[in-house]
């Protein structure tokens, strides 16, 4: 068997000796570059737009304006298409916007034949706008006398949804109870993954072929096809090896503008790849969410009842929209189940950058409000916070009435257990008590909440293809892309054990081609694994029967009497090895008899989910005078069912606790508060942590295999950047004795904190 275990990654040659192709790496070497003219305004309209000089310019193609592109709008979020109107995506981006909505947005395109003069000409281009007021806060988008960013979301307001249940109002009127609330706020921050964005696309056999970096590339090709207005199956859309992602290339960015540029340039090759400050500003952001809570517990320590408003600046475009905080939303009712809840949550248009989907997808933001909530409440009524999650995290046999999850197992407080021995927690915050020096010690703790997939909210559907080689070996094709997280490598070993061959004779096309690779969704909501996993199991079956039907003809045995283990056909009886599958498929192909080519390709829609949860517990050093707080010891505690790759789960972990060590303590995108426009849009201003800034990263498995799992495997992609930024701010807290309700937690946030509570004098 070779689930469980360490194995090497399946691209890691590739890779580490710089032959892995990425789309940089395909690109005709004679492709027109393409760069796109961004607005210097934070909301009007482009008036008239000059381009004569710049069509001077030696080198240059073609220029595209706003005022060329196809009007009509579309939706760009990595979502699985719904035939029902109400559930399809906010469809209010154009190719090119007239309408200005944010500083950066695409106005216009140079198309040249190299990137040096098509920003030479770029320069050359004369703007004349028309200047509408802009607003750049949410509680100042929601003002009935606010600007108007889309005409059809009054009061910018997305959506505004609810999620209550019991009987709030007459829940508060016990006896006995106290009223504990706070405001939590959490701030834009940016993906920041090694590969920018970049595609390119060309015309060939009728078809328009994009080649990008993307995450989804069966949802991005619809989504070009829609832009241009053509049928979905005139676009092919290849993915080659992606430099990560982390949720930003879960949309539609500059692929269907790459669609659109070859169409006018005869299906000539032309390029779209952005810059580091492009893909800050204009691809996609996190969003900022802004959350007031509330809750009535008991002397006991229980809670009576509780209330949320969630508020989440969405930017310019709707992109994810409502998604990323209504999965908050859910995750309130769950994480400490109450039998009365009011919660209710808001998604607005502003002037800023578009916000999108990032790892975590709502939950880090969600987390850190309801756990430095949680820290509060124990903090202002004497509770022992480790003691207080136990007694009211989800408990074993909770089961959800919406998504109809249901807990199998103990695991919070199994993880819970684990880490707090693992920090020596108990002896540390006894030791770090009632200090008094500059240099102040402190530990923290935070829970997390986090399901696997999207149902049922969206469709979830996984189909594979496996065919079998001459030689015996397999190779399999997916649309549950591998970005960097080692997804290939745990679909190798789940097809190996499924199917009954060796490891080193299972091959994965790693690269994506929507007119080949059977459909499937891609890489988002933590779903690969625990999707693919339905799918590979599925052909693996129906593959194996082919293969000892093929068998029986071979060596005359009847096929419910053989096995497929290792490559070789066994017959179950006496373990004989009766001859290998090289032998069987080889004959089989070639055979004057009955030949044929042993293959299977099945579709499995998922209808179920799981939880997957987990714990942070942070140590922290903080310098009074200096504001200025340090991690030395981070330790995440994982309940993600069975470890199909341990060595991979734990690196997928320190990734994802140095996501939430940065959004903890450094990153945060700047914008100027009359322009919008954004200050830090490069990595010398734009504070992302180094390895030198890490400190010591511990990760722990609680593995309860999931029931509903064919190898018991649930998410873990996304999970271990959920509840490090909270654990870090209750450590601060522990340590200081001052909360900070606003992330990021540096000398900027904290000096006004430690003034205010008369640490610094």
């Amino acid at each position: 068997m070779y689930v469980g275990k360490s194995l090497n990654r399946v691209d890691a040659y590739g890779k580490v000796s710089g032959r892995a192709k990425y789309t940089e790496d395909l690109i005709d070497p004679n492709a027109y570059r393409a760069k796109v003219l961004h607005a210097t305004i934070p909301h009007g309209r482009v008036v008239s737009m000059n381009i004569d000089k710049a069509l001077t310019v030696d080198g240059v193609v073609k220029i595209i304006t706003c005022f060329d592109v196809p009007e009509h709008t579309f939706a760009t979020a990595g979502h699985p298409w719904s035939v029902d109107p109400a559930h399809q995506d906010i469809a209010d981006r154009r190719l090119l916007n007239e309408h200005v909505r944010f500083y950066g947005d695409d106005i216009a395109v140079v198309i040249a034949t190299d990137d040096v003069q098509a920003k030479k000409a770029l320069k050359l281009i004369e703007v004349e706008y028309e200047d509408y007021p802009a607003v750049f806060d949410v509680f100042e988008a929601m003002k009935s006398d606010g600007p108007l960013i889309h005409d059809d979301a009054p009061h910018n307001i997305i959506s505004h949804t609810f999620n209550n249940r019991g009987d709030f109002e007459a829940a508060i009127k016990e006896p006995g109870l106290t009223k504990i609330e706070g405001w939590y706020d959490t701030p834009v921050v940016q993906h920041v993954h090694i590969e920018n964005g970049i595609c390119y696309a060309y015309e060939e056999q009728g078809k328009i072929v994009v080649v990008a970096s993307t995450q989804i590339p069966h949802i991005v090709r619809r989504v070009c096809a829609q832009a241009l207005g053509v049928p979905w199956g005139k676009i092919r859309l290849v993915k080659p090896y992606i430099g990560g992602g982390f949720g930003n290339k879960q949309d539609a960015l500059y692929e269907p503008l790459a669609a659109y540029l070859t169409t006018q340039v005869g299906g000539h090759p032309v390029v779209l790849d952005t810059s580091r400050e492009e893909t800050f500003v204009s691809t996609r952001t996190r969003h900022q969410i802004t959350s007031h809570i509330t809750s009535y517990v008991r002397p006991d320590g229980t809670f009576a009842a509780r209330a949320l408003e969630a508020y989440s600046n969405n930017g310019a475009y709707g992109s994810h929209g409502h998604s990323i905080v209504a999965k908050g939303l859910g995750c309130f009712h769950q994480l400490y189940p109450c039998d009365n809840v009011k919660a209710e949550a808001y998604t607005v248009y502003t002037n800023r950058p578009t916000a999108g989907a990032m790892r975590g997808y709502g939950i880090p933001q969600a987390m850190f409000a309801v756990e430095s909530h949680t820290e509060d409440i124990c903090r202002q009524m004497g509770f022992d916070s480790y003691e207080f999650r136990m007694k009211n995290v989800m408990p074993k046999g909770y089961h959800d009435p919406f998504s109809h999850n249901e807990n199998y197992y103990d695991s919070f407080r199994e993880c819970l257990e684990v880490g707090r021995k693992a920090m020596d927690y108990d002896n540390k915050l006894k030791a770090y008590a009632n200090q008094t020096g500059n240099i102040r010690k402190g530990v923290g703790c935070a829970v997390f909440w986090y399901n696997t997939g999207v149902y049922p909210i969206s469709l979830e559907s996984s189909s594979c293809r496996m065919i079998v080689n001459q030689d015996g070996s397999i190779q399999v094709q997916l649309a549950e892309t591998e970005i960097g997280q080692g997804g290939d490598t745990a679909y190798a070993q789940m097809t190996a054990d499924a199917v009954g061959v060796k490891f080193d004779d299972v091959y994965i096309i790693s690269q994506q081609d929507t007119d080949i690779t059977p459909f499937g969704t891609g890489a988002y909501a933590s779903r690969q694994t625990f999707m693919a996993s339905f799918s590979i199991t599925k052909t693996a079956k129906a593959l194996k029967q082919r293969i000892l039907d093929a068998a029986y003809r071979y060596t005359k045995n009847n096929p419910d009497s053989l096995d497929l283990i290792e490559g070789n056909i066994v017959r179950k009886g006496d373990g004989r090895v009766l001859c290998t599958l090289e032998e069987l498929a080889t004959h089989t192909l070639y055979s004057m008899e009955y030949s044929e080519h042993l293959t299977a390709e099945e579709t499995y829609q998922i209808k179920n989910n799981a939880y997957s949860f987990g714990c942070s517990f942070a140590e922290v050093e903080v310098d009074i005078a200096l504001a200025k707080a340090k991690v030395t010891k981070l330790i995440n505690v994982h309940d993600c069912g069975k470890l199909i790759n341990p060595q991979l789960a734990e690196a997928q972990c320190h990734g994802g606790m140095s996501m939430g060590i940065g959004l903890a303590l450094t990153e945060e995108m700047k914008f100027d508060p009359k322009t919008g426009r954004t200050l830090n849009d490069n990595l010398l201003d734009y504070k992302l942590g180094t390895p030198m800034d890490h400190p010591e990263m511990e990760v722990h498995f609680i593995e309860n295999p999931e029931p509903t799992s064919p190898f018991g495997t649930k998410s873990l992609g996304e999970p271990p950047t959920c509840s490090p930024a909270p654990a870090i701010r209750n450590a601060v807290l522990n340590a200081t004795g001052v909360g900070a309700n606003r992330l990021p937690l540096n000398p900027h946030n904290l000096f006004p904190l430690f003034v205010e509570h008369g640490l610094i004098k």
